[in-house]
């Protein structure tokens, strides 16, 4: 549940927007990358979410229906245009990203009364983001599906996907997060957004102040250091699969993706880090988000291949 939008990618890569060219256009959004990451690697998934009722919101049905993901639950608000994000691409590491969700965006128009809470409470799995909490009558709609999921026998995902460009402040942001911590299962988030959330930078101290907010399994991403998984009695810490970064700005989505497979799998937790950081690094080694989502196959190919190499790297050693 959550931001769905038009990505419009540069296809010059180290050049300022002032200067591009030529662009591709893709589904965009991170809720809705996120259920595409999912249903690439072969589980059934929807999206709650808007878009205005215009060409591109004609485009992101068609893109939903495309990568096997139901659009029963995204419809068009009259009024707003479908919003479109730009970004600039400087590897391996500076991705600017240029929102128009302007004077709102219809994701952001999602109202607690239209939504299917009896699918909402049966899903197995339930992504939430932090954007969604940013503004009404999302922030209301979203609370009001965390609280349906209450009790429910699946488990219920926040993506702390803090962006300060759609707060008021960081401030504000946390009170919000900590309103919905209690009904989170999952916590999954970079250190900049576990501070946002807890007050924490530091990745010990993030997951268990997440623990002490009622949130059973905290996912502490580290960029360039890996990944901390800690369920409150154990936790492991897994480094990132090394590849040549071309776009960094999926690779987040496509952790998500493969996070909620690993829950549905029921794998343990190092098994399940391993599996999310190598579908990341494959999206993070091409140009496109939701249309660079990997199937399980190429995964498992991925951690194949980057244990050969660690292998290599140990007899050389």
């Amino acid at each position: 549940m959550g931001r769905l939008g038009v990505d419009i990618y540069p296809l010059q890569i180290g050049t300022s927007l002032r200067y591009v060219e030529s662009f591709g256009k893709f589904l965009g959004g991170s809720a809705a990358n996120v259920a595409v990451a999912a249903a690439r690697l072969g589980r059934r998934s929807a999206l709650i979410s808007h878009t205005g009722a215009d060409p591109f919101g004609e485009f992101l049905h068609d893109a939903l229906q495309g990568f096997g993901v139901s659009d029963r639950f995204v419809t068009p608000v009259t009024d707003l245009p479908t919003p479109v994000t730009f970004c600039e691409i400087f590897p391996p590491d500076d991705f600017p990203l240029y929102f128009y969700r302007r004077p709102t965006a219809p994701d952001l128009q999602i109202r607690a009364e239209e939504l299917d809470l009896d699918a909402i409470s049966g899903a197995e799995i339930f992504w939430v983001t932090v954007t969604g909490l940013s503004e009404e009558p999302s922030r209301e709609a979203t609370l009001t599906a965390l609280r349906a999921r209450d009790g429910s026998r699946g488990r219920t995902v926040l993506d702390l996907d803090y962006r300060p460009m759609f707060w008021p402040s960081r401030e504000e942001a946390r009170k919000w997060v900590q309103e919905a911590l209690p009904y989170v299962d999952v916590a999954v988030g970079n250190l900049d957004e576990c501070d946002t959330a807890v007050g924490e930078r530091e990745p010990y101290a993030a997951a268990q102040a997440l623990h002490e907010r009622g949130v059973p399994l905290a996912v502490v991403k580290q960029g360039p250091k890996g990944v901390l998984a800690h369920d409150g009695r154990s936790h492991v810490e897994v480094p990132p699969v090394p590849v040549e970064v071309v776009n960094g700005l999926g690779a987040g989505d496509a952790f998500g993706g493969a996070l909620c497979h690993s829950l549905l799998a029921g794998w343990d937790l190092e098994r399940s880090m391993r599996f999310c950081n190598a579908a990341g690094a494959i999206v993070a080694s091409r140009l496109a988000c939701a249309d660079a989502m990997p199937t399980e196959a190429e995964v498992e190919a991925k951690l194949t291949e980057a244990a050969g190499a660690t292998g290599q790297e140990a007899d050389r050693g």
